[in-house]
């Protein structure tokens, strides 16, 4: 009898262990444990033990409304907002080709006017020559976000962190507008988290790092994920402290991001380096796509104000496209790190084919070939469709920016011809007012000088008349005198 009962006690445990149904996650579970801030991390993280890796399956995030604008950046740096909550996870906004050389991708990323508003990104010359382009900040302090909107710089200017001090009151919500979840994660300086992560959480990273660095890693559901400064050149960074933090001349070529199992959703540690260039890391292949959705309008909002509520566009509702194997239940992958002589594995990669799991039998390692050998094909079709998704998305911005370079250029020859008719229209009316001004001072002199000739003339009869009677006076004197004396002539 005891024999039997052990044998059932043990067939037991053998079907426990066997299982391959993971419980339903929680929407409201906890977070895991918190990684360190990124200006302490310095060692890769680990996978643990495979026995303390989740199994439970991804679920993707719901439709989510969203208004996209376009925006105006200021030209200096704008003043810190406090915000109650998290920004979302980052949205998918693949760059088209550049217009010149000279043109700087600002966007996309998440501001605030009112709600977190996703600012479309877009190609633009810097507003004046030298100027440069500061993405936004955000950072984790108390129970609240901080947040800077990105802006351009003048060639001597230095971004300047919100000291720890300062009073800040809390930004005005508009009407009807729910808060999300507060941010989930260290305090400091962080970026949004990758496509389809869970909303609230946070990845810390060093100031100046551009939120479209995440874009190619997999949707984290608890804390852990991070980023660290791979290489930096022509850096001098001054008053190092979050509270007074001037970075100047930094030039950050790529960054490595890193992320324990136990933090993704596809349960593969990460430890990757991607680009920091904004438009280079917008262009990464996305794990979970969430695609931003274009702005309704072209007409660019001016930076937020808090006195000064703009009228915003209507939500789009957005879908995040998932692929099929994140949303099943997996077993723990190993980490992300490659063996010696292979390629490095980027975030979300499946595992290639014929690197089973240590200890596996040769049943085993052929079904995980198979299975790798599957994921590997649907994660090819899959970014075979995203790229060509993403090639006609650039045909089609590079079409619009084409068409809204020639209607600037047509509008800017329409305003220099106005301008032109205008200014010689002005210069004929002062060419004839100054020829009416001429004519009516020599009308004037002329007239004058007649006057004055005729006075002359006057004067001179004047004087002629009075000679001509003075000498008929003096020749009627004479006369009368001759006569007189001819009259008392004694006879002879």
């Amino acid at each position: 009898m005891r024999v039997i009962i052990a044998l059932i006690v043990a067939a037991g445990a053998l079907c426990a262990c066997n299982s391959q149904t993971p419980p339903a996650p929680s929407p409201d579970q906890s977070a895991s444990t918190a990684a360190p801030p990124a200006e302490t991390a310095q060692a890769p993280a680990e996978a643990p033990a495979e026995s303390n890796v989740s199994e439970e399956t991804y679920t993707p995030p719901p439709p989510q409304q969203v208004v996209s604008v376009y925006q105006d950046p200021p030209d200096s740096q704008p003043p810190p907002e406090e915000i109650g909550w998290a920004p979302p996870p980052m949205l998918v906004e693949p760059p088209p080709p550049p217009p010149g050389p000279e043109y700087v991708w600002t966007g996309g990323y998440w501001g605030w006017y009112g709600n977190w508003v996703w600012i479309h990104g877009r190609w633009a010359p810097p507003p004046r020559p030298g100027y440069h382009w500061f993405p936004p900040y955000y950072e984790h302090r108390g129970p609240h976000v901080v947040y800077v909107g990105g802006f351009w710089g003048a060639p001597s200017v230095s971004f300047v962190a919100p000291a720890l001090g300062l009073s800040l009151a809390l930004a005005a919500v508009l009407p009807g507008i729910l808060p999300g979840p507060p941010p989930m994660g260290p305090e400091g300086v962080f970026v949004p988290p990758p496509p389809g992560s869970r909303f609230g959480l946070i990845v810390p990273a060093p100031i100046g790092t551009s939120p479209a660095v995440v874009i190619g890693a997999p949707p984290v559901v608890a804390e852990g994920m991070r980023i660290s400064n791979t290489n930096i050149r022509n850096t001098n960074i001054t008053n190092t402290t979050i509270n007074n933090t001037t970075i100047n001349n930094t030039t950050i070529n790529n960054v490595t991001i890193v992320a324990p199992a136990s933090a993704t959703a596809n349960h593969v540690a990460v430890n990757a380096t991607v680009p920091a260039a904004a438009h280079l890391a917008a262009a990464q292949t996305p794990v979970v796509r969430v695609p931003a959705p274009p702005p309704s309008s072209t007409k660019p909002l001016p930076p937020y104000t808090p006195n000064h509520p703009v009228s915003l566009p209507p939500p789009a509702v957005v879908h995040a496209e998932v692929p099929a194997e994140l949303v099943r239940p997996r077993a723990a992958a190993p980490a992300m790190q490659a063996r010696p002589g292979e390629p490095a594995m980027r975030p979300g990669e499946p595992q290639p084919a014929g690197r089973p799991a240590a200890g596996a039998n040769p049943a085993e390692e052929r079904a995980a070939q198979q299975r790798a050998e599957q994921q590997q094909r649907a994660t090819q079709e899959q970014q075979q469709r995203e790229a060509q998704q993403q090639h006609a998305a650039q045909e089609a911005e590079a079409k619009r920016n084409a068409a809204q370079a020639a209607a600037q250029r047509s509008k800017q020859q329409q305003e220099a011809a106005a301008e032109a008719k205008r200014n010689a229209a002005q210069a004929a009316a002062e060419r004839s007012k100054q020829q009416q001004e001429a004519a009516a001072e020599a009308k004037s002199k002329a007239q004058e000088q007649a006057l004055e000739r005729n006075k002359q003339q006057a004067a001179a009869a004047a004087e002629a008349k009075e000679k001509a009677a003075q000498a008929a006076a003096a020749k009627k004197a004479a006369d009368e005198k001759r006569k007189e004396a001819q009259e008392h002539k004694p006879p002879q």
